[in-house]
């Protein structure tokens, strides 16, 4: 961008971040539905699964894709979003996104068979996973040195729709049909494109440059051949060796190296190389990975863990996650507003403590019944999530904050394929097991142990203190 450019940007996001204060409340709840739609999709599925196994005759490993590829979209999006709306602007990529995701969910409602639907719910991931990175970009342009603590209430506004989703779910399930959990998104989504055609003004944009084509088919061929390995695993009549999986997994393999080579190598790379190592980058890729695996995957997890193992109805399954969003709501807007006195950090190592006691906690026998048991063990790891989650998410912002889509978008996909990983390893074990209620629960141990193993690394990340 040339210096004449680059001042009139300045002064643009500058006039933005001097617009009244109600101008700006208006601008973030209008971005907040978009998000808000989103998260809903990411839960809505869990409690429908078995219903969607028997219409569509598919088996749990399958079923199960309809989380995974759905975080998988995310993954590709994220991160490619939040360059695009850095070159041709935030609301253009913002109505956009909402356009795919309606209209993507209106062909998942129909869907007559498995492989439509997952097609129809990759797209919808697509358009969902672009929502963040504009998003983010959005907000910052409008609240300028506020940002942190604007963008830091996303935390409390995702587990909203993560409340309402699997509540939904089970209504839907339960007196009309799992088709309804898609198709309630589309006169949300009509909506949410009036409200930002008109309320929301453009932004300023870069010059246009090259889309790494090359870099997001590696990503996607990555990702893609693990999960279908895994998930060809997970039928239960097929040995380690199978060919196929060793097949996947060595195509996986090969193309993370292929994938590392070229953001090392490329000009222009989809995910740049700087972004994906050190200290500052590296660690907090890891950290977000593994948050992912043990707090986004655990969340699509629950539902059906309440089912098979405790023989809840889907409803009442549902709710369960209603305890964890009560949680991190009810922490995350204090710890949002302390991060200028306690840093990254602290919040980080005690809300990953919380949040694994919180899972250990679910996979021990019951002390109360059942249902009481597992809503205070949801409860207690949502209070965990509030905690870390804002700390965690300006950590990266402040890595590089020039690139706030970008790095909106990086973290997003690492948090998405810990998620991917999670899920897909889990319904796989589960298909192959005779008893599934206690190997999800042993599965549950396992990514406590991982948060607690990662407590060290926080030590690592930047930390911040005073004013920004």
């Amino acid at each position: 961008m040339s210096a004449a450019g680059e001042i009139a940007q300045t002064g643009r996001v500058a006039a933005l971040g001097a617009e009244p204060l109600d101008r700006r409340r208006l601008v973030f709840a209008i971005v907040s539905i978009g998000l808000f739609m989103a998260s809903i999709d990411q839960t809505i599925v869990a409690t429908a699964l078995p219903a969607i196994e028997r219409e569509l005759h598919a088996t749990i490993n399958w079923s199960g894709w309809t989380i995974s590829i759905y975080a998988l979209g995310q993954v590709i999006a994220m991160p490619m979003a939040g360059k695009i709306s850095d070159m041709y602007g935030r609301k253009k990529v913002f109505m956009i996104s909402a356009a795919i995701f309606t209209l993507s969910s209106l062909c998942c409602g129909f869907a007559g068979n498995m492989a439509f639907l997952l097609l129809a719910r990759f797209i919808q991931a697509l358009g969902g996973g672009a929502f963040m990175p504009s998003a983010t970009g959005i907000v910052s342009d409008h609240f300028g040195a506020e940002r942190d603590r604007a963008t830091g209430m996303f935390t409390s506004i995702l587990p909203v729709g993560g409340m309402i989703g699997p509540v939904l779910g089970g209504l839907f399930v339960t007196y009309w049909s799992w088709r309804g959990i898609f198709l309630v998104n589309v006169p949300i989504g009509l909506v949410l494109i009036a409200l930002t055609a008109k309320f929301i003004p453009a932004s300023a944009t870069r010059p246009a440059s090259r889309i790494d084509i090359h870099g997001i088919l590696l990503l996607a061929v990555l990702i893609a051949t693990a999960m279908f390995g895994i998930t060809y695993l997970g039928s239960g009549q097929v040995p380690l060796y199978s060919p196929v999986f060793l097949g996947c997994e060595a195509i996986a393999a090969g193309t993370l190296y292929l994938f590392l080579r070229h953001s090392r190598r490329d000009s222009a790379p989809f995910v740049p190389y700087r972004l994906l190592r050190g200290r500052g980058f590296g660690v907090m890729n890891l950290i977000n990975y593994v948050y992912g695996a043990a707090a986004l995957g655990f969340a699509g997890l629950v539902p059906l863990y309440a089912q098979e193992r405790y023989h809840i109805a889907p409803l009442g399954a549902g709710t369960l996650l209603t305890a964890r969003a009560v949680g991190m709501i009810a922490v995350a807007g204090a710890a949002t507003m302390a991060l200028r006195r306690t840093g990254y950090r602290l919040p980080m190592i005690g809300g990953f403590a919380i949040l694994a006691g919180g899972l250990v906690m679910m996979a021990a026998t019951p002390a109360l019944s059942p249902y009481a048991w597992l809503a205070i063990g949801a409860a207690v790891t949502g209070c965990g999530m509030g905690l870390s989650v804002p700390a965690a998410n300006n950590a990266s912002l402040q890595l590089a904050p020039d690139q706030v889509a970008a790095i909106a978008g990086l973290r997003g996909m690492f948090r998405q394929a810990g998620a991917i990983t999670a899920v897909s390893v889990t319904t796989a074990v589960i298909a192959r097991s005779a008893d599934p209620g206690v190997v999800q629960a042993r599965v549950f141990l396992v990514f406590a142990a991982l948060l607690v193993a990662m407590l060290p690394l926080v030590m690592l990340v930047p930390d911040h203190h005073g004013n920004w």
